[in-house]
């Protein structure tokens, strides 16, 4: 064989070899990628969501997705292993301890619920009472409580919100919402509907509070408290609950990994960054 039919022989050979090895490289990659995947509480996404972000640019064989849909929608999510770590935020229900018998939470923050109403509105403070008027349609217009001639149009949550279990048991104390309540599926639903409504009131996160729309103070034993991360660190802010993680047992490798990391210092500061209350 000629010395130039031999080059043009070897040339296509060495070029395929090489491919074979990118390819079979890529393959090793992936499988040496740890990955975990996160659902649930619209609340408790932002810290997950940031969380995610750091931890992955410390880790480069971890990969962590990050979705929402509701409390129920991650404690349903980890309980059939479609999700390695639920958000919740509000405790496990007796009926879902009861069905998921293995199920572990743990508080990764604290939050206040904010009464949010559209800037316009004069209205400064409402007592629980009032807020509860409102919500079950005992007031229609902001002038029964002080503020303009206006109709109130109420907002609220999905029924898959952890957010509106804790309102309904603990502002609610289990009364029955308003019929034709705005049902929003997350807690920036919430917040971009009230600042773009005039007589609209909704509730949120602590982290969803901001100069768009009006935080309205809460009237307790005589004083008029702010929705802040002090006051609900103080315990001044009446309502506030803690988020949580869940696991469908305890933790273990990435999942748990995670978890430590939200808990560390450095993920608390995460916590406190977006505006809710670290442990």
């Amino acid at each position: 064989m000629k010395p130039i039919e031999n080059f043009k022989w070897i040339v296509p050979v060495f070029f395929a070899i090489i491919l074979a090895a990118s390819v079979f490289a890529g393959c090793t990659d992936d499988d040496d990628e740890e990955t975990i995947d996160i659902k649930g509480s619209t609340t408790v996404l932002p810290i997950a969501d940031l969380a995610a972000e750091k931890y992955m640019d410390e880790h480069d064989d971890v990969a962590i997705t990050v979705s929402g849909g509701g409390s129920s929608v991650g404690v349903t999510a980890v309980a059939d292993g479609t999700a390695d770590i639920g958000m919740a935020s509000r405790g496990l229900k007796d009926s879902e301890k009861e069905k998921y018998p293995d199920l572990k939470e743990i508080v990764i923050a604290r939050d206040g619920i904010a009464l949010i109403i559209h800037k316009s509105n004069n209205i400064t403070a409402l007592s629980q009472e009032e807020i509860r008027g409102i919500y079950n349609g005992t007031y229609t217009n902001w002038k029964e409580l002080g503020g303009p001639d206006k109709d109130i149009v109420v907002v609220g949550r999905d029924s898959a919100s952890g957010t509106r279990e804790f309102f309904w048991k603990h502002v609610m104390k289990k009364e029955e919402f308003v019929e034709g309540m705005l049902e929003k599926n997350s807690n920036g639903a919430v917040h971009e509907t009230v600042k773009g409504t005039e007589g609209a009131i909704g509730y949120v996160g602590l982290g969803y509070v901001d100069d768009q729309v009006k935080a309205v103070k809460i009237k307790n034993e005589g004083e008029e408290v702010e929705p802040t991360v002090q006051n609900v660190k103080d315990g001044k802010y009446p309502i506030s609950r803690n988020l949580h993680f869940v696991t469908n047992g305890d933790a273990t490798g990435l999942a748990k990994k995670f978890i430590d990391f939200v808990l560390s210092p450095e993920g608390q500061k995460i916590v406190e960054d977006e505006g809710f209350v670290p442990l």
